[in-house]
């Protein structure tokens, strides 16, 4: 029966007490087969039972629903004990907490869904344990309990959202810094054949000035020689013009 409780619970046992897994059903496919003798004790128990303890057993049940799994063709069902909780239970408790954290390599700090977990367990068995004492407190530590679950959940949703919008932004930043890359490396050439371009175009400049100047000087050697033989033409014609014009003795 503890090999049953145990694979019932998962991969370790919860923190929160329960009492000895029932038979429900054994072979369901088979109609109208007969109740075993523990189905049929379980009716006579619970009629024998007080109704504050019934009430508290409602209660416990409606907090800690009761876990049923199937095993080999039968139905069994597990509910949350009902025992009153001593001080020894309660150090037990703790003791229990520690050991499974240690167990299970659970974080000391930081998220850890292991730690979380036993501790949810922690405060289920704590919550039980009130209950039977104090209905009343019981549930108003539910609703604690709830409210610490949903705004959990919210903060994870919250986390989750966060980090997705992180991821997208750094891959959109990502995605920006390539294409800045290519627009720098497109820039960087055209850079190189602009240069290109003003190298060629002052080689070109510096040619045409060198021929200009060639050219103007020449054409300032030509003026010169022109002028200078002009003048001197001008003056042979002169000197003629003066030996005609004077008179004869």
């Amino acid at each position: 029966m503890d090999e049953v409780e145990i694979a019932s619970v998962g991969q370790f046992q919860t923190l929160v007490r329960y009492n000895n897994p029932v038979l429900v059903v054994k072979h369901p496919d088979k109609k109208g087969a007969p109740l075993t003798e523990l189905e049929m004790k379980r009716p006579q128990t619970a009629g024998a039972l007080l109704d504050t303890k019934k009430e508290t057993e409602e209660i416990l049940n409606s907090i800690l629903p009761p876990r049923c799994w199937e095993e080999d063709g039968q139905l069994w069902q597990q509910s949350v004990s009902s025992t009153p909780a001593t001080r020894q239970d309660v150090i037990n408790l703790q003791e229990m907490l520690d050991t499974r954290l240690q167990q299970t390599q659970a974080r000391e700090t930081g998220i850890c869904p292991v730690r979380r977990e036993l501790y949810s367990q922690c405060f289920d068995e704590i919550i039980r344990q009130v209950t039977i004492n104090c209905s009343e407190r019981g549930l108003l530590l539910l609703r604690i309990r709830d409210e610490i679950a949903m705004s959990m959940e919210a903060y994870e949703t919250l986390y989750c959202s966060s980090v997705a919008f992180g991821m997208r932004k750094a891959l959109q930043a990502h995605e920006e810094k390539e294409m800045l890359r290519d627009r720098v490396k497109t820039l960087e050439q055209d850079k190189e054949a602009l240069e290109e371009i003003i190298a060629d175009m002052k080689m070109k400049q510096e040619q045409a000035e060198r021929r200009n100047a060639e050219l103007r000087a020449s054409e300032e050697k030509k003026f010169t020689e022109e002028i200078t033989f002009l003048k001197k033409t001008n003056a042979q014609l002169k000197a003629q013009l003066e030996g005609i014009t004077a008179p004869k003795k």
